[in-house]
């Protein structure tokens, strides 16, 4: 895992120029790649790439990048991996192709030279973001694995081009405009995140996911990015083709495909662990990577002294029956708040999914031992793991056949109570209910209900699932935003019955932009290369083939791979309530934490700033301290934003 950063100039650099330019955008990277760094210059195509390595294929000096093809056409800097590079360089060596050393950059580059880059990522089973020179044909050319587990980032104005792994590179490098999108912070206060293809800054892009952008010229703007891979292409496809075989049939499949995932991504010439939560996902990770290794693998969880937020018992019960050399560490709320000052510096762009923070954590803790470890992210939106799958579509199939005059009655209704109060009333009358009936977070479940209620389309109601804010505008100081890519993603999967639109939009956007994000961001903080099995690109396009009951069955998710892990772990160690992977917000912003947030809430700082509003941030910020939970997850993206500001646009 690795980091890159470039230029390209038509502005007539030296190449000095070029050279301190590319050198100076990967200082902030270097985090990403402590073991070495690389430059190249090519002064009279106007181009400089720079490179930030952590060595973990072939460790020598043929691993070092950035690279040339053996004919001296291409150059490349490449973050991430190709798995079976191995395979692909059996073929090459029987085409002709001789090889130095023994690093998949050393195949990519073959494989570009034999059959051309679109033709050669169609059989790369990886984790990658690249940047080619063709110096034949005189074009720069961008790409991003299929599913978007690794970043890409790129900046335009005529006359100039820079892009990297980060954006602290590119705010580093010439020229750059910090004018923020009035739209992305929009999305971000109601996502957590900003979805792709655009980011904070105006004039700053996220390559999307599965595609290629090719530049001849800078001095024009770049075309449209296009797609080598498609998930909708994908979806498309299964429907015309779906899976027919029985259910035993379907589980030996999946096992086959995650087996044969895992198993390629235990290559590594540097020590290798495995991130284990004790849930589903990560459970069938390690037991297939366990059986898949002759000595115990290394296994790491970490734990809370919140008994709401702690998995670490149940990931020791699981590390137990396979095995594993466990490691677990008990953290403390204030280890986990000690980590917040620091959000802004980690995570470059606004970003506040809270989970951020025991992502970063159990990275920290992996890093001490080993320098990869495999995870089980991708499992909830392959498999249908979410609540909001079942309990969403539920209530969104149903709300549709209400009136809407009734619908929004009842949403004012449950909005005049908080969610804590709804809380202790569930409490009151749980102990009548069924145990099948009975939730975790009942009061949280209860608002969010009520918030739905009041839209009217399938496209608003789980954009209100999704939401911090139900209506940024009211908090921001311009008008109502315009459609976000999550409505236009949804929309253009209308096609598709309503559980299915609901796991394609998440695959398309919040699985790249939140999920994948986070866990770059915080693993590459330490210099922990994340392998995510699970999101292998064959076993995504299996899982669309699936007919709706090999994932969500009665009001259980992940059935089919539950299947699959039961016959390597006993049923009783992993079937247990969802838990979730994050932290007490609320009872911080109530408590220790209380002292910043107000700090950055300070209602004269916010007006004079002339993005938020600080009358309406305030109100909210005083609701929370009365006992409205519900706005804690809103506040926090508030609070990531200008924590942000103060680190990047003071």
């Amino acid at each position: 895992m690795c980091g890159f950063a470039g230029i390209v100039s038509s502005s007539g650099y030296r190449r000095a120029d070029l050279e301190s330019g590319a050198r100076r955008m990967i200082v902030p990277i270097a985090h990403r790649g402590p073991d070495d760094e690389g430059i190249w210059v090519d002064e009279r195509a106007g181009i400089a790439f720079g490179f930030r390595r952590l060595a973990i294929l072939d460790l020598s000096t043929n691993g070092r990048q950035p690279m040339q093809s053996a004919s001296g056409r291409y150059t490349l800097v490449f973050n991430g991996e190709v798995y079976n590079h191995l395979a692909l360089r059996c073929d090459l060596e029987r085409a002709g192709a001789r090889f130095r050393g023994h690093s998949d950059t050393e195949t990519i580059l073959a494989a570009f030279e034999q059959w051309g880059i679109e033709a050669a990522l169609g059989r790369f089973i990886g984790m990658f973001a690249m940047a080619v020179w063709d110096a034949e044909a005189r074009e720069l050319t961008l790409l991003r694995d299929r599913l978007g587990i690794k970043p890409l980032y790129y900046s335009w104005r005529r006359g100039l081009l820079t892009f990297g792994s980060e954006l602290r590179s590119l705010v580093e490098g010439p020229e750059f405009d910090r004018e923020i999108d009035q739209q992305a912070l929009a999305d971000y206060l109601r996502y957590l995140y900003v979805p792709a293809p655009a980011t904070i800054y105006k004039n700053t892009f996220k390559l999307p996911p599965g595609h290629i952008l090719t530049i001849r010229s800078v001095d024009e703007a770049p075309p449209p990015p296009r797609p080598y891979w498609s998930l909708a292409d994908v979806v498309a496809r299964a429907r015309a083709e779906p899976f027919t075989g029985s259910e035993r049939e379907a589980v030996e499949e999946l096992d086959r495909l995650v087996t044969d995932a895992v198993r390629l991504r235990l290559l590594s010439d540097v020590p290798l662990g495995v991130l284990l939560s004790g849930g589903i996902d990560s459970s069938m990770v390690t037991a297939v990577a366990q059986g898949l290794t002759p000595r115990p693998i290394e296994s790491f969880s970490i734990g809370f002294d919140h008994p709401d937020y702690d998995e670490a018992p149940a990931a020791a019960r699981v590390a137990a029956y396979l095995g594993t050399d466990h490691t677990e560490l008990v953290v403390t709320d204030a280890d986990a708040r000690a980590v917040v000052p620091r959000l802004a510096d980690l995570f470059d762009e606004p970003f506040a999914d809270p989970s951020q923070i025991p992502t970063y954590l159990v990275c920290q803790l992996a890093r001490r031992s080993v320098t990869v470890a495999l995870s089980g992210d991708g499992g909830d939106e392959l498999f249908g793991g979410y609540h909001r799958y079942i309990q969403g579509e539920q209530a969104i199939s149903r709300l549709q056949r209400m009136p809407k005059a009734v619908r929004r009655a009842v949403a004012a209704g449950i909005g005049r109570v908080s969610a804590r109060s709804w809380d202790r009333i569930y409490q009151s009358v749980s102990p009548a209910l069924p145990s099948g009936a009975r939730h975790r977070l009942a009061g949280e479940k209860i608002v969010k209900l009520g918030a739905l209620m009041g839209w009217g389309s399938e496209a608003q109601m789980y954009r209100s699932l999704l939401s911090a804010w139900q209506r940024p505008d009211r908090i921001l100081r311009w008008g109502e935003p315009g459609a976000t890519v999550v409505d236009r993603v949804f929309e253009a999967g209308k096609a598709l019955p309503l559980l299915d639109r609901m796991m394609f939009t998440d695959q398309a956007t919040y699985l790249p932009d939140d999920l994948l994000a986070k866990v770059d961001r915080a693993s590459m903080a330490v210099s922990l290369e994340v392998r995510v099995p699970l999101l292998d690109h064959r076993i995504v396009e299996f899982c669309w083939r699936l007919p709706r009951d090999f994932k969500i069955r009665g009001r259980q998710g992940k059935w089919l791979l539950r299947q699959a892990l039961y016959r390597r772990v006993p049923q009783e160690l992993v079937d247990r309530p969802k838990m979730g992977f994050s932290v007490p917000v609320a009872a911080w912003l109530r408590g220790a934490l209380r002292p910043w947030a107000e700090d950055l809430l300070d209602r004269h700082t916010l007006d004079r700033d002339g993005i938020l509003r600080g009358d309406a941030v305030q109100r909210a910020w005083l609701a929370l301290q009365r006992g409205r939970d519900e706005l804690a997850a809103g506040l926090w993206a508030v609070l990531v934003f200008q924590a942000w500001r103060q680190r990047w646009l003071a």
